[in-house]
């Protein structure tokens, strides 16, 4: 059982803080269940007409979820370039070769599309994870296609390129020796230290001005970076690759995202510092964001591991987003407003030129890209 009929999450809220704040968490959320997991619970789809809510009726014990339990689909896709039209997006293209994500972050905003699939944004978004096994065939065809404009192709937009998954099945090291053999520009963020892996690739991309990597580094603390994200790799491994990338010449920013007020924002210029000794050469901070299922998600973590600083993080977090949870407006989405939000952005602006993450980096060239090739048995016409 996941969960006990517990009150609303405004009324814990209010308990939030008091003395008996250990007491409600150890009452409404077990911290030995589902460990190794960053969601509590496994709520159902939003698409589904009915929802269903496991308890305890005194008749038996209720089957847990397997925790450490992970589910591959194989997927056929039929189309691997994503587009987005967003303003405050700095591409137009994407690509990720799988869905849902081990990491096991609890607030990552990508949680809300594993309904799309029937899944919950829960568990089962850190659980099943869906493997786009013709990734690399398709890119090939779509870069082929003779209406094809090159312009750079971002990775670990929504899951991470590099998660557990990558290990065995190799297709963003497949998509990035396409991407080099086609001389086309990419962009990586991840959390993984596996990406110092495909260094024999990245390097020969780098040398033609065709890839930058962003290392995503929340803390400092592998504690709280275990509570955070429990299958991601450590600080320490995840500042060894920055440092790695950066030897081989290859341009490497860190992301410090998110920041969640109360939580890990005190390590900010901490984590900055860090980055900018191991080489890196720009940096960028994104403030929490709690679109759809990931509010209760985060919420139900918030309980789990701090429950006595469920209200003060959650007020926090609202003063930044008008009042309420999330901001899904275009431009405020990822900096927030009010006073929390703009000392956070003033504090990254400072620390950036404390550290020299602020030099001027070169855009990615889209004018070496060559059409690869495709053999689909039929002869041209012309």
């Amino acid at each position: 059982m996941a969960m006990r009929v517990a009150p609303s999450f405004e009324q814990l809220e209010k308990l939030s803080g008091t003395r008996d704040a250990d007491l409600i968490a150890r009452r409404y959320v077990d911290p030995a269940l589902n460990r190794g997991r960053g969601a509590q619970t496994n709520k159902g789809s939003r698409f589904d007409r009915q929802s269903r809510e496991e308890f305890d009726d005194g008749w038996g014990q209720v089957e847990d979820l397997k925790p450490f339990e992970t589910i591959e689909h194989v997927e056929r896709a039929k189309s691997i370039i994503t587009r987005n039209e967003s303003p405050d997006i700095g591409f137009d293209r994407s690509i990720n070769a799988y869905r849902g994500c081990e990491h096991g972050c609890s607030y990552c905003f990508a949680r809300p599309t594993h309904g799309y699939l029937g899944h919950s944004a829960g568990l089962e978004f850190e659980r099943d994870i869906y493997v786009k096994a013709n990734a690399v065939d398709l890119l090939r065809r779509e870069l082929a296609d003779k209406r094809y404009k090159p312009k750079p192709i971002a990775m670990g937009t929504n899951t991470d390129p590099y998660q557990p998954a990558e290990r065995q099945h190799k297709l963003t090291r497949g998509i990035l020796e396409l991407l080099l053999e086609t001389r086309h520009p990419v962009t990586i963020t991840t959390k993984s230290a596996l990406v110092v892996r495909d260094l024999d690739i990245l390097k020969p991309l780098a040398e033609q001005n065709l890839v930058r990597v962003a290392l995503s580094i929340t803390s400092m603390d592998h504690i709280l970076s275990r509570k955070m994200e429990p299958r991601a790799s450590t600080p320490e491994k995840r500042l060894e690759a920055v440092r790695l990338l950066s030897e081989a010449g290859i341009p490497t920013t860190v992301m410090a995202a998110p920041m969640i007020p109360a939580i890990n924002d005190m390590e900010l210029e901490r984590i900055l510092d860090a980055a900018a000794a191991q080489g890196a050469v720009g940096a960028n901070a994104i403030l929490l964001r709690l679109p759809g299922e990931v509010r209760d998600i985060f919420r139900e973590w918030l309980l789990r591991h701090f429950p006595d600083r469920v209200s003060h993080v959650m007020s926090l977090v609202r003063d930044t987003r008008g009042g309420k949870d999330n901001d899904p407006n275009f431009g405020t989405r990822f900096v927030g407003e009010g006073p929390y939000a703009t000392l956070l952005r003033q504090r990254v602006d400072l620390a950036k030129a404390r550290y020299k993450l602020d030099r001027p980096i070169a855009p990615l060239r889209t004018d070496l890209f060559t059409p690869p090739t495709v053999d689909d048995g039929q002869m041209t016409l012309f």
